[in-house]
């Protein structure tokens, strides 16, 4: 029977393939979004910078601070990476969201699985480049390739976990094959993903099943309790595929964004590690909105793990913050082996 040998988690973002003396572009994007979320209220730049300027985040802002963190981030990738190619999984499941990459509001399924046999990763062409938001483009070497790139699908693992979680009670949407419409902003996989298959893999891509949850778009967002449900059933589908292979399970996303919440990140993945899923639950949801709300892509890799005897380590979390007004990412990176 397979066995699961690994899990990961991380976050992704412009801000960790942009030099730090460069985030201003990213604060660009801020200024124009007119809902940047922070602890369940919406505000515009202006508004947030009021709500928060006794927190002064001046001595966040200081180039060598950033510069700091910035190569913190960057140890904690190549710490990653380390470990995955020293566990050498044979197959992957990896965990990510859709940001109207590929998917559109006509149709977005909160849970999917794609069996197809391969998949591509490829670089945005010159209609897309002009689609990025602000300081964007700078990072894309993050997730996607200088030339187009295909890996390895894994169908006879995506079958079964599509047949298993049907009989775990999930209505799960399936697909053999990428969307791919007229107003797509890419062409390929994400880059919630392609940040893993780059940053991680180091572009030694193993066989894998990406599976989408909608974490961004409402109406039909999944709960906390729901991922960590779909994460047990991830386990309890690998612990049943009856083939010799060790696997891996991923999430990538989160943490706080595009506002960083630094008290809410600590909160969170101190209940994270925690051996029941109590605090975990008790987060109101309204704290998982915007780009926070990818930590839903983190919760059943937690979910999976706690079926295993696999102990975690928590690698390790830095606060990039590129405005007064605390806008930026909470990275956060841990590994379950």
């Amino acid at each position: 029977m397979a066995k699961i040998v690994l899990g990961m988690v991380a976050s992704h973002g412009p801000l960790l393939g942009t030099p730090p003396d460069l985030w201003a572009g990213r604060v660009k994007a801020d200024h124009q979004n007119p809902a940047l979320c922070y602890r369940g209220k919406e505000y515009t730049f202006p508004e947030l910078l009021a709500a928060r300027s006794h927190e002064n985040f001046e001595p966040d802002l200081a180039i060598e601070v950033k510069q700091k963190r910035f190569d913190a981030t960057q140890a904690a990738i190549k710490e990653m990476a380390r470990v995955f190619h020293e566990v050498k999984p044979d197959v992957a499941v990896v965990i990510g969201n859709d940001q109207m990459e590929i998917m559109s509001d006509d149709n977005q399924p909160m849970m999917m699985v794609y069996y197809g046999e391969k998949f591509e990763n490829v670089p945005f062409n010159e209609a897309q480049l002009k689609r990025l938001g602000p300081g964007v483009a700078i990072a894309e070497p993050n997730h996607h390739p200088a030339q187009p790139e295909t890996y390895p699908g894994h169908p006879e693992l995506g079958l079964h976990l599509i047949g298993s979680l049907i009989a775990d009670n999930f209505d799960i949407a399936s697909s053999i094959r990428l969307p791919e419409q007229a107003e797509s902003k890419l062409t390929g996989i994400p880059h919630a993903w392609g940040f893993f298959y780059r940053r991680v893999m180091e572009d030694q891509v193993v066989p894998n099943v990406p599976i989408f949850i909608n974490t961004f778009y409402p109406p039909n967002r999944p709960s906390t309790k729901r991922c960590l449900d779909l994460g047990a059933a991830i386990a309890r589908a690998v612990e049943s595929w009856d083939n010799n292979l060790r696997v891996a399970i991923l999430g990538s996303g989160g943490m706080s964004h595009f506002v960083v919440d630094e008290d809410f990140d600590r909160k969170f993945m101190q209940a994270f590690s925690a051996p029941t899923h109590d605090e975990m639950l008790a987060f109101p949801d309204n704290m998982f909105r915007s780009g926070t709300a990818e930590l839903k892509c983190w919760i059943p890799v937690k979910s999976a793990m706690d079926r295993t005897p696999l102990k975690m380590t928590v690698v390790d979390y830095q606060a990039l913050i590129r405005s007064p007004a605390g806008t930026g990412s909470g990275m956060g990176f841990a590994y379950w082996r």
